[in-house]
């Protein structure tokens, strides 16, 4: 006899998970949200993230529209910059004008909090805590966690990262599943001592990016680093003074505003570094243990549109989940959905990377050039130009969403 509401554990509070419970709840589930930092990484933490699309209009369907409208960034304008010759402006909204007619760049950390606010009193979210281990035992899976008492689901989701937990005990070692594109990204605070307005300010020489942008009423800037590499290096994760010195050796001789973002780099707390690689998966779904966003299909951080891609797959599944009774079935069912949303999103990574971080001396010559003459051309051609190859766009049509309203509750978990 049907006597209880099917139970979900998502593991991960950054972005795909909190969409994940909320819809999971909203559709009849009872969601428990594990996320092993103290709380939820909110304020204007993180870097800037881009929400294209269907992943626009699910804030709308969740009410959100307007909270993440006020939070998103106050960047207007794009200026590449080249020493001694003016600087080459466009807007930021020409620049994604061939993705999307619909955009919000937003720091994730905003994102973050609106979107656990959204939901925090109707699900249970674990701070301080992890999985330890995972066990399918058929009609349930079996959650051993780091710090809490083990339980029991009817469905686990890793929703966890590039870097994911739940994909390293489940699927196997994570070196199986990353595909490395050929590059790095380092990201930490600094102070905004170039007075950027509503600007974002690049900076290249072959191979290498720096770019600033403004933090709303912070008076401090994010730096974005990126650079190519034909192999990863050799620099651990969490070895931060290892990091420090690897990207001084990167951009130490380099002019323009370096020096000065090179020593803000001593003081800053925040850094982030990782390489630019994608996760590539037969499948990202095990019995009734499933990945969604970065941990089953990363696009490539800061390149691919991973945050739209996260939002997208996380409402996918919760539909399915939703629809489908059984968990097994639904998985399966979220899986085929999302193969051809990730199968075009595979492919921006290398294209993006080829303008972020031109290769040549001449390619940043051009690079100049087409920025100079994109509000001069007609619209098609703009659209043409401004579509990083068309997959990106390609990646937002395939994503095909039932309306809330148009989704049954689950089914009861049977006893």
């Amino acid at each position: 006899m049907a006597t209880d509401r099917p139970r979900a554990l998502v593991s991960g509070a950054s972005v795909a998970g909190p969409v994940l419970a909320y819809w999971l709840e909203r559709f009849g589930y009872v969601p428990t949200v594990v996320e092993r930092t103290p709380e939820v990484r909110m304020g204007t933490g993180g870097h800037a993230v881009d929400l294209f699309g269907p992943a626009v209009e699910l804030m709308d369907w969740m009410g959100l529209e307007g909270q993440v409208e006020s939070a998103r960034t106050v960047t207007r304008v794009f200026s590449f910059i080249r020493p001694g010759r003016p600087p080459v402006d466009v807007s930021a909204e020409t620049a994604s004008e061939g993705v999307s007619s619909r955009h919000v760049e937003i720091m994730r950390g905003d994102l973050a909090r609106i979107l656990h606010e959204a939901a925090r009193h109707r699900v249970e979210y674990v701070f301080d805590d992890s999985v330890a281990a995972v066990h399918d035992a058929g009609p349930r899976v079996e959650v051993t966690f780091e710090r809490s008492a083990a339980r029991e689901f009817d469905v686990v989701v890793g929703a966890d990262g590039l870097h994911s937990t739940t994909r390293r005990l489940v699927f196997g070692p994570e070196a199986e599943f990353l595909r490395f594109l050929g590059g790095y990204l380092a990201v930490f605070t600094a102070p905004d001592h170039l007075r950027l307005g509503d600007r974002m300010v690049a900076f290249s020489a072959p191979g290498r990016t720096a770019a600033m942008y403004p933090v709303r009423e912070t008076g401090q800037a994010r730096v974005v680093l990126l650079w190519r590499t034909p192999v990863p290096h050799d620099v651990a994760r969490h070895d931060v003074d290892a990091q420090r010195g690897l990207i001084r050796s990167r951009y130490g001789d380099l002019g323009w505003e370096l020096p000065r973002l090179l020593a803000a780099l001593d003081q800053a707390d925040d850094l982030y570094l990782d390489s630019i690689s994608q996760v590539v998966m037969d499948s990202w779904v095990r019995g009734r243990v499933g990945l969604v966003g970065d941990a089953g299909y990363s696009p490539g951080p800061a390149v691919g549109g991973g945050t739209s891609l996260a939002v997208i797959g996380a409402y996918m599944l919760a539909t399915e989940l939703a629809s489908a009774g059984d968990p097994v079935r639904a998985l399966d069912r979220y899986q085929q959905a999302m193969r051809p949303v990730v199968a075009h999103s595979r492919n921006i990574g290398p294209t993006v990377m080829k303008f972020l971080v031109p290769r040549s001396a001449a390619q940043i010559w051009l690079t100049a050039q087409a920025m100079r003459v994109l509000p001069h051309v007609p619209d098609p051609l703009r659209r043409r130009l401004t579509s990083f190859g068309g997959s990106a766009a390609a990646m937002l049509r395939e994503a095909r969403l039932r309306r809330p309203e148009e989704v049954p509750l689950a089914r009861p978990s049977p006893s």
